[in-house]
């Protein structure tokens, strides 16, 4: 099963950065001032705020446990205080911003199907986290802060 995972994610990728790639290098056509647009700027601080979650989240696991520790904990920090995927929710807030700056139906495309697969495992660690973990905080929605 991990091989025919990695098939798919290798196709998929492979697939999605040619279409975004072709895209912006073949077709793309953005105003003199596109850099300067509200929708560029809106996406690229996006895309930011998504990395910086991203990157914040992934250490927060990385880190949590010490060396030679083994066994499971419940993240905390950050915006794990609020969801239980919160570096999902980074890459998907990075990927809609990219989606904004770049205008595109590939951006978007590529965003909404980010969203429908994590949203999906988001759902599954979860559930996991709830199961495992009697003292799991009861408020903390799944990938969405207050919202889901």
């Amino acid at each position: 099963m991990p091989l025919y995972a990695f098939l798919l994610a290798f196709i998929f990728c492979t697939y999605n950065g040619y279409l975004q790639s072709r895209y912006l290098s073949q077709y793309a056509v953005y105003a003199d001032d596109w850099l300067s647009d509200p929708r560029f700027l809106t996406g690229s601080a996006l895309w930011l705020i998504g990395m910086l979650i991203n990157i914040h989240s992934d250490h927060v696991l990385r880190n949590l446990r010490k060396p030679g520790e083994t066994g499971y904990k419940i993240p905390r920090g950050g915006l794990f205080e609020y969801i239980s995927a919160a570096n999902y929710f980074g890459e998907v807030v990075e990927w809609c911003g990219y989606a904004l700056a770049s205008w595109s139906i590939q951006g978007w495309a590529f965003a909404v199907f980010t969203f429908c697969v994590l949203f999906t495992r988001a759902q599954q660690h979860h559930k996991w986290y709830h199961e495992k973990f009697e003292d799991y905080p009861k408020f903390r929605k799944i990938m969405i802060p207050f919202l889901v």
